[in-house]
């Protein structure tokens, strides 16, 4: 029997990590001859020693198994994690554990029980970095991206290469199809995209706040979870809608919110127009700013808060922006 082996995956850049988890899984596949089985477990949602129980005893179906541990940050109280470190310095045959966490470091005697060679941290692109990256990605496959949509695209996608070089394949699909030939992508056929190609997106989100419609707010967030959207691309997506919408109240404000200024903020549809007419209604300028705030608030709380926890993060989330447009109805009421 092989002896087993375990990783720490650490960090926030997912691409990079699910690359050396596919090695991994390669690996394995080589070795044995045919794929591992895998289990994956969720901490905080599986008691650690739970966990260890499972690693210690064998499986009865599989030559090998690959055994993940995912949101390892929430490993934390030294009794409940005993198992687990005394397993790690003595993994089963056949078995390979990788745990896996988006923050750069977990409890420091998870972290001791594992050899240096062991632990990796995968670290996000540089930002000078990224608009490269996309340009580079788009010209492989014949495609030009000009300045805007390439700030459009890391404003809404979720910030790390995985989910980058997803949308960007999705994003040259709808292009391709849509032009019938390979060209230019601009910022707008982006937001085409991600409005019109999907049921539901950040975009729909936002109109329904911006109507004030908390319940249909709600149920486009279960609908968008149910897809597998992960919280922080959602919230990225309302975020890059609340400073759009910043903008065009400060046009507004100016009274220069003409066709040709909208578009030089990419308000480029009557759809968008309505939904952002909307939103001045139901927040005005002075709630733009406190619903931005709100938005970098949650997502840092979604990124540390765990799985467990997102949905109902997510209805607060929701609950206060629509809180922020009912203040400012109150408000104009008394005016």
């Amino acid at each position: 029997m092989a002896k087993g082996e375990s990783f720490l995956f650490l960090g926030p850049e997912l691409g990079e990590k699910q690359e050396a988890i596919e090695r991994i899984r390669g690996e394995l596949t080589k070795k044995y001859g045919v794929p591992p089985e895998e289990t994956s477990f969720y901490a905080g949602d599986t008691p650690a020693a739970d966990i260890a129980s499972f690693l210690l005893n064998g499986s009865l179906f599989s030559e090998a198994r690959l055994v993940f541990v995912k949101n390892a940050e929430l490993l934390k109280k030294k009794d409940e994690t005993a198992g687990l470190v005394s397993y790690l310095k003595n993994p089963s045959d056949n078995t390979t554990l990788i745990l896996v966490s988006d923050i750069p470091g977990i409890d420091r005697a998870v972290e001791g029980a594992l050899p240096k060679a062991a632990k990796h941290v995968f670290w996000e692109i540089y930002e000078n970095k990224k608009p490269e990256w996309v340009r580079s990605y788009f010209r492989r496959e014949g495609f030009y991206v000009d300045g805007d949509a390439v700030n459009t695209i890391l404003e809404l996608v979720e910030n790390n290469t995985d989910a980058l070089r997803r949308e960007c394949s999705r994003l040259m699909l709808f292009a391709g199809k849509e032009n019938g030939t390979k060209g230019v992508i601009s910022a707008s056929e982006i937001e085409k995209w991600l409005s019109h190609t999907r049921s539901e997106s950040a975009f729909t989100l936002f109109s329904a706040l911006a109507a004030g419609n908390l319940s249909k707010c709600i149920e486009i967030m279960n609908t968008l979870l149910a897809a597998q959207e992960t919280p922080v691309a959602i919230i990225a997506g309302i975020t890059w809608c609340f400073k759009r919408f910043r903008d065009y109240c400060e046009l507004a404000a100016r009274g220069e919110a003409s066709d040709s200024e909208l578009k030089k903020i990419g308000i480029t549809t009557m759809k968008s127009r309505r939904d952002y007419a909307d939103a001045e209604h139901t927040f005005g300028l002075n709630a733009a700013d406190k619903c931005i705030a709100l938005c970098a608030e949650y997502d840092l709380s979604v990124r540390s808060g765990g799985t467990a926890l997102e949905s109902i993060l997510l209805d607060i989330y929701l609950y206060k922006i629509w809180s922020l447009g009912i203040h400012n109805a109150n408000e104009r009421s008394r005016v």
